[in-house]
């Protein structure tokens, strides 16, 4: 079943393997270069049905770090609609990931000297990072000021002018990145989210900006166009966010148009105990799955075919995302359905080099 097509809304994708988003921190400005092109190419030959870029920011200030690739503005879109148009021509669906960074905004790429904060002098905009409350990540990163209405107008608007943009450069699939301790996911938990008005306390309120940026996106996204959300399922600490309140949020999602959860885990407090293992996040697609009626996707240290083909096969998510894996292995859908006996066409240029 893993090489079983999937059809979401108009799209067929030609199996059941995806490329997770995997930032990159290789932009200047936000715009795409070759390393972009060359990496995401990569996976489009290499037999995955949907392939993802990394987080996208929707605003300036949106970005994890300066190095982030971006989708804020028209001139983004000419070297980004380049590498659409080469994953889609090799048999791929071209996804976007659309994010904001929130209180983990202006910081370091993970290789650089320096760590935490990003100044203004070294490029950085620490006066300039949001959130739900005004609670820092971690005693080195910036302090976060809380959004107004105002500024809560300008994320969603950030969203609905991200998915035209993401449009005209030739993507077929969005991702609204609700995960990893990012902006909307500070909103989803209790443990970031002390605002007292309408985008505070309840689920109801706390999920109420993550489903505005999703009637946003589907409002200028095609009907014909498949919709996705990551979602961080648990935050791993007792009293945050957890399974029980994603299965909820998932529900609420395919009334807003969503059509896919991609479920990951953890990122909104550092030092969370977090039992990883192969297949760990498995579980939290399966729950949701079942719970919500809403396909997901199954990530989180999954590496073997026999594995994937399990996870889908027995029901407990619809798909597999595979990230790191990818990199060690950029065809490792080709080799995967070598590996399980499936019928799966390799390109004609690396047919030679198909195990027999």
């Amino acid at each position: 079943m893993l090489f079983d097509p999937l059809e979401i809304r108009g799209v067929t994708l030609r199996n059941r393997v995806g490329v997770s988003p995997m930032c990159q921190y290789s932009s200047r400005d936000g715009f795409a270069t070759d390393w972009h092109f060359v990496h995401l190419g990569q996976f489009a030959v290499g037999g995955a049905s949907l392939v993802m870029t990394e987080a996208a920011a929707v605003l300036p200030e949106g970005r994890i770090s300066p190095r982030d690739l971006g989708i804020w503005k028209a001139g983004h879109v000419p070297e980004l609609k380049r590498i659409a148009g080469f994953v889609e021509e090799h048999g791929a669906v071209p996804g976007m990931q659309l994010a904001h960074a929130g209180r983990k905004a202006s910081t370091w790429h993970p290789w650089a000297e320096a760590s935490g904060e990003v100044t203004a002098a070294e490029g950085g905009w620490p006066e300039d990072v949001w959130a739900p409350s005004a609670i820092p990540f971690s005693e080195s990163y910036p302090r976060p000021r809380a959004l107004d209405g105002d500024g809560i107008a300008r994320v969603v608007d950030g969203f609905r002018a991200a998915a035209r943009r993401a449009l005209e450069a030739g993507f077929r699939a969005l991702e609204i990145h609700a995960a990893h301790g990012y902006l909307l996911h500070e909103f989803l938990s209790p443990l970031s989210n002390r605002r007292e008005d309408r985008y505070g306390g309840s689920l109801e309120n706390r999920a109420r900006l993550v489903l505005e940026v999703a009637d946003a996106v589907r409002d200028v996204w095609p009907d014909e166009l498949p919709l996705l959300v990551r979602i961080s399922a648990t935050d791993w600490v007792e009293g945050g966010w957890d399974a029980d309140q994603s299965a909820r949020l998932a529900g609420m999602l395919e009334g807003h148009g969503v059509d896919l959860v991609d479920c990951s885990s953890g990122g909104l407090v550092p030092g969370a105990e977090i039992p990883v293992g192969p297949g760990y996040q498995v579980p939290f697609a399966e729950k949701i799955r079942r719970e919500a009626g809403i396909r997901t996707a199954a990530v989180g240290m999954i590496t073997d075919p026999g594995q994937a083909e399990g996870i889908v096969s027995e029901g407990r998510a619809d798909m597999v995302f595979l990230a790191r894996e990818h990199l060690r292995q950029p065809h490792w859908a080709l080799m995967a359905a070598a590996e399980l006996g499936a019928e799966f066409p390799w390109p004609s240029q690396y047919a030679r080099a198909r195990p027999k």
